[in-house]
């Protein structure tokens, strides 16, 4: 429940503190007084205390704000201001624990990242010459990364201890050192097959590599090579200027929101630490959604 008397308290003193120990100007300290008093709003609400509030109610409160036409920049001060002020609360041992300290600045979601649609990866999966052990490669890495949205750096280190194929699941080294298990489904699973049994042995020759994916040479294919992999295809396609290997993170991401997952299973496959960061993609579909309605609604987007 909302405690009207004892936030105010708080905001009282934390805005004397920003003014008398921060040094921070008086117009800002009136816009971090505004702020508060719009998360006040929400905190009366929706009956909600403040001290033991969830980082889930703190997004609600900043897509709320999002909902009523702010802008990336507004929101992005909203959140440094409730970090802030929670901070302030913790040194004040007001609470042991600050609810906004895991979630990012929206500024970084000014570009929404590039995906491709459905068809245009099924496009790009048939583009390997299967008949050939590079290609077998290409198809087989191009499908697992569609599969699994995996990071090109993740996808280069994959050693053959790291993938379960009767089970369908790899495990990965992300960021941070931090390991995750990714599902991958039966298309993967057979072209993986495919190179491991037929494509990598030729790759290989004589040498001896733990890595999956190898280069002409029986190499482990590097960051560069694989950029340039991907790149040619995207040129065969059409479309060279979107394409990258973290388009195909996106696509993986994108779909699998689009189709009804939710964030919380795309977080853990995609290995990102805070839910936060996964939720870029529900601006994605929703920027898909408007595209379609424009198109097709007969009221939709002005037409010539």
């Amino acid at each position: 429940m909302f405690n009207r008397n004892e936030f105010e308290n708080d905001l009282k003193r934390y805005l004397t503190y920003l003014q008398m120990e921060k040094g921070l100007a008086e117009n800002t300290v009136i816009s971090y007084n505004q702020a508060l008093v719009k998360f006040a709003a929400f905190l009366h609400a929706g009956k909600l205390g403040y001290i033991d509030l969830s980082e889930n109610r703190v997004l609600d409160f900043i897509k709320e704000e999002s909902r009523k036409g702010n802008s990336l920049s507004t929101q992005a001060h909203l959140i440094s201001v409730l970090k802030s002020f929670y901070k302030y609360l913790i040194i004040e041992d007001r609470m042991d624990f600050n609810p906004v300290s895991n979630i990012d600045s929206p500024k970084k979601w000014k570009t929404l990242p590039k995906y491709l649609t459905i068809d245009q990866v099924s496009e790009l999966l048939e583009l390997p010459d299967l008949g050939t052990p590079l290609g077998q490669r290409d198809k087989a890495v191009l499908e697992l990364m569609y599969a699994t949205g995996l990071r090109i750096s993740e996808v280069i280190n994959l050693k053959r201890d790291n993938i379960y194929m009767e089970d369908a699941f790899l495990r990965v080294m992300g960021k941070g050192s931090k390991e995750r298990v990714v599902p991958f489904g039966e298309t993967a699973r057979k072209y993986m097959e495919k190179y491991l049994t037929g494509g990598r042995p030729l790759l290989l020759k004589a040498k001896v590599s733990d890595y999956i994916f190898l280069n002409a040479r029986g190499d482990k294919l590097t960051r560069m090579g694989l950029w340039k992999v991907i790149k040619g295809y995207a040129l065969t396609l059409g479309v060279y200027s979107t394409l990258t290997p973290h388009t195909l993170r996106h696509s993986f991401a994108t779909h699998l929101l689009e189709k009804g997952a939710d964030l919380r299973s795309i977080q853990l496959m995609l290995g990102h630490a805070n839910i936060s960061t996964t939720e870029i993609y529900t601006y994605v579909a929703k920027a898909g959604i408007k595209k379609v309605y424009d198109q097709y609604h007969p009221r939709g987007k002005k037409r010539g």
